[in-house]
């Protein structure tokens, strides 16, 4: 029977599988990547992620990056964008889509187009443009936006003008020693026997997606895995990308040959998964002062004692080294050895917005024995999300596992919005601290309205959430998606969960899970059903993807760009030097002659960070002096070696200083070196000017075992 027989006969389901089961009729696909720097501001501004005041940026440990991926089969076009940030907002995906639209007309769209946040919690804050998660950023903030949207825009045109003829393969491994479940008491929650399918309380697994050029060049690669981006905690002030992005980093030097972070041709993504309820900090929580267990409820006896976990490493930098390690000598292996499937079929991306307090679903209660209809509620979150998690606990005296009210944090609440009795009803278990969805002023809150979306190529299918999905919770999505392409298609389905896509509206517990309330379940903004709903969602989209039909683009979120947005976060009005001195100039510098693992560091006279991000540039170089006497740079401010750390001396007078810290590498070639640094101050009369400083020349010796070992080995 010829392909339009078939068509006729049995639809589009059958021609479906007849491409998945004949590569000869499909063998290959168009494919483009692209990476761009993405970095805000890194003075001044707080940080998105623990909703800390004080936790405002000092300097830049790891550059941030957008990473982008076209596929296309001809017909159909899927990009996927992996950002190094907190999460992302529809203001920001929509700023994005009007930046293309004016390149390349309709190619890019809502509909093909998946933008996912890492979710560190190390990047600047103030652009998600809901209020609740502006508010600890101090309101909007122009440049983190405009850093975010010109990263992920620059990385999709990068990829377009990339685009070759290529293969695409899928692998999976298994990455242990990196993560553990920070709400244990909520996923016990869940039934037995589902627990009982699993080995672990957290997923181990890791899958990847590799892109291969029709000539054999390797093109690019995502993996995702589940683990929170905050083995950096609380304390730091150093932009970074934390671990996942530290790994991207890793796998792209691997490939590149250690090109200059960023500009290499290889793109690499550590994307997020079912994250919710997992963390890297695998020594789990302890008591801050006493290093003692933590009380049940995550309390500690001592006086403002805080209860957090940490680990594996000595401190947060060790940490995140270990973890991200431990992803890329995974992803590495699997890349290179690794048992691999070729991917081969149409591609389908499907999308439609849902208002979710408007939607409802069929829910079977166990402890009845009955199909009872469950409803969303409109947005709000509970007491234990103000108590934090253990990976950055809370302010207040706010405990996690919160079931009942206060009549004081009422009235406060009240105050700002009070909640009615059919909120307090659909939320169940949750007593509600802030009423987020009922809260007008200055303007939204938490949204209501979500991006959801799925892309399937071949027999692989990437779901696009619009927040935080639990372990559990991810997995019942999984299933839930496979049981749709399966039962049409009779054939394995991958299912990759994709976190924090598009729109982000917090946490996805599992019924079960938010009765306990945790953290994350206090954090379920919809109610208790809102994993119930999002299951039938996802599956009604896989069911158009697999029969071809279009659904309705649903209702449009509203767009608060160009509301009267709100920022408290003060300009820099202008910079002067030390009396004396000229910007650029050294005050500081370690000794001149320093050995492999060692540190050297350097003060110069500074302007403001903020006077320039130095986007797709850097604030330092590390340079060695060549063999013709000019110098040459071997480390920039994304590298890991190396930290930017900017002080204000002097509010009144506007005086800064930075210092950089190189930790010399064990591998490093001996000779003479220098610290450069590359800012812009501004001027008191008015416009800003670039300056440039270096160090003393220093020499780094190697000793001479290291120098035999070296030429050993080549």
């Amino acid at each position: 029977m010829d392909t339009s027989s078939l068509l006729k006969t049995c639809g589009l389901p059958a021609l479906w599988l007849l491409l998945l089961l004949s590569p000869a009729v499909f063998a290959s696909y168009s494919i483009g990547v692209g990476i761009a720097d993405s970095t805000g501001p890194t003075a001044e501004i707080a940080f998105m992620g623990y909703a800390k005041l004080d936790q405002k940026g000092s300097g830049l440990h790891l550059r941030t990056y957008a990473r982008a991926f076209i596929i296309d089969d001809g017909t159909e076009r899927f990009v996927f964008v992996s950002v190094d940030c907190g999460m992302i907002g529809n203001d920001i995906r929509q700023e994005v889509l009007r930046k293309l639209r004016g390149q390349f007309g309709d190619t890019y769209t809502e509909k093909n187009v998946m933008i996912s946040g890492t979710h560190t919690h190390s990047s600047p804050g103030g652009f998600m443009l809901d209020m609740l998660f502006d508010l600890t950023a101090f309101g909007f903030m122009r440049e983190t936006f405009n850093a975010i949207v010109h990263g992920i825009t620059k990385s999709i045109e990068r990829a377009h003008e990339a685009v070759v003829p290529g293969r695409i393969f899928i692998a999976h491994g298994q990455v242990l020693g990196v993560n553990i479940n920070r709400s244990p008491q909520a996923y016990l929650n869940n039934p037995k026997s589902e627990r009982d399918k699993y080995e672990h309380d957290v997923d181990k697994a890791l899958t990847q997606i590799q892109f291969i050029g029709a000539d054999d060049k390797p093109l690019g690669v995502i993996n995702w895995f589940a683990v929170h981006p905050t083995s950096m905690n609380n304390t730091n002030h150093l932009v970074s990308s934390d671990n996942v992005g530290y790994a991207s980093i890793l796998f792209e030097k691997m490939m590149n040959n250690n090109a200059t972070i960023g500009k290499g041709p290889f793109v690499a993504a550590f994307a997020s998964s079912n994250l919710g309820d997992v963390s890297p900090n695998t020594r789990g929580p302890k008591c801050e002062f006493s290093g003692q267990n933590c009380s049940d409820q995550y309390t500690c006896p001592g006086k403002n004692e805080m209860c957090f976990a940490s680990g594996p490493g000595k401190d947060m930098f060790d940490s995140t080294s270990i973890i991200a390690h431990k992803l890329y000598q995974e992803s590495a292996k699997l890349w290179q050895n690794g048992e691999t499937t070729e991917i081969v079929g149409p591609v389908r991306v499907v999308h439609r917005y849902v208002n979710m307090p408007e939607q409802s679903a069929e829910f079977y209660n166990e402890t009845t024995g009955h199909v009872e209809e469950v409803h969303g509620c409109v947005p709000a979150m509970g007491y234990s999300f103000a108590a934090g998690t253990t990976d950055g606990p809370g302010s207040f005296a706010f405990e996690q596992g919160t079931t009942t009210s206060n009549p004081l944090w009422n009235a406060v609440r009240n105050l700002v919005a009070k909640p009615t009795a059919e909120d307090i009803r659909c939320q169940g278990a949750k007593p509600i601290l802030l009423a987020t969805g009922r809260i007008k002023l200055p303007y939204q809150w938490q949204p209501k309205i979500v991006s959801t979306q799925v892309a399937v190529i071949g027999n692989v299918v990437v779901a696009g959430v619009p927040g935080e999905f639990t372990t559990m919770s991810g997995r019942r999505l999984r299933e839930a998606i496979k049981k749709v392409m399966n039962d049409t298609l009779n054939s394995e389905t991958s299912v990759i969960v994709a976190g924090l896509c598009n729109t982000y509206s917090d946490y996805i517990t599992t019924p079960e899970e938010y009765q306990i309330q945790r953290y994350e379940g206090a954090s379920t903004i919809y109610g208790p059903h809102t994993l119930t709903i999002y299951l039938k969602q996802y599956q009604e989209l896989m069911q158009a993807a697999v029969q071809r039909k279009e659904l309705l683009p649903g209702p449009q979120p509203p767009e608060l760009l160009h509301s009267n947005l709100i920022s408290l976060v003060p300009p820099v009005l202008y910079d002067t030097p030390k009396w004396g001195r000229n910007f650029g100039d050294i005050i500081q510098q370690s000794r001149q002659v320093v050995w492999p693992g060692e540190t050297i560091t350097a003060t110069f006279v500074a302007g403001h960070p903020r006077n320039n991000l130095m986007t797709d540039n850097t604030f330092l170089t590390v340079e060695r002096l060549g063999d013709d006497e000019v110098w040459i740079p071997i480390a920039t401010d994304a590298d890991w070696e190396t930290k930017f750390q900017w002080t204000r001396t002097s509010v009144i007078l506007g005086s800064s200083e930075v210092t950089i810290t190189w930790e010399i590498p064990q591998d490093i070639t001996p000779g003479e070196y220098r610290i450069r640094h590359n800012g812009y101050y501004r001027y008191i009369l008015g416009g800003v000017y670039p300056y440039y400083g270096t160090s003393d020349p220093f020499r780094v010796e190697v000793p001479i075992h290291n120098i035999r070992r070296h030429r050993y080995y080549g």
